[in-house]
């Protein structure tokens, strides 16, 4: 059975860092690209960050400089690290895996909240 758990969320002031991190089970994480994304309040689900099966990564322009997705293999686990909160950063954060081998389905996590606020 597939299970992507996310934790780390929470209520950070503007300027904090916060650091999630989503468990992955069910499956071989080590071939999946990870992802974080984002959906706030009356918006779309926006992807944050990617990282390959190599460790390659990518960014959302509006995080870029701010937050670092990295993954742990033998962990089967990956990461965001979010500094230089911003109040425009709250939103629920949701974990991705996705097989760029062999493509869909891809699996999703129930989400954490994290709010941005003084």
């Amino acid at each position: 059975q597939v299970q992507l758990v996310e934790s780390g969320g929470g209520l950070v002031q503007p300027g904090g860092s916060l650091r999630l991190s989503c468990a992955a089970s069910g499956f071989i994480f080590s071939i999946y690209r990870m992802g974080w994304y984002r959906q706030a309040p009356g918006k779309q689900r926006e992807l944050v960050a990617l990282i390959t099966r190599f460790g390659s990564t990518n960014y959302a322009d509006s995080v870029k400089g701010r937050f670092t997705i990295s993954r742990d293999n033998a962990k089967n686990t990956v990461y965001l690290q979010m500094d230089s909160l911003k109040p425009e950063d709250t939103a629920v954060y949701y974990c991705n895996a996705y097989n760029t081998i062999v493509g869909a389905p891809d699996y999703w996590g129930q989400g954490t909240q994290v709010t941005v606020s003084s």
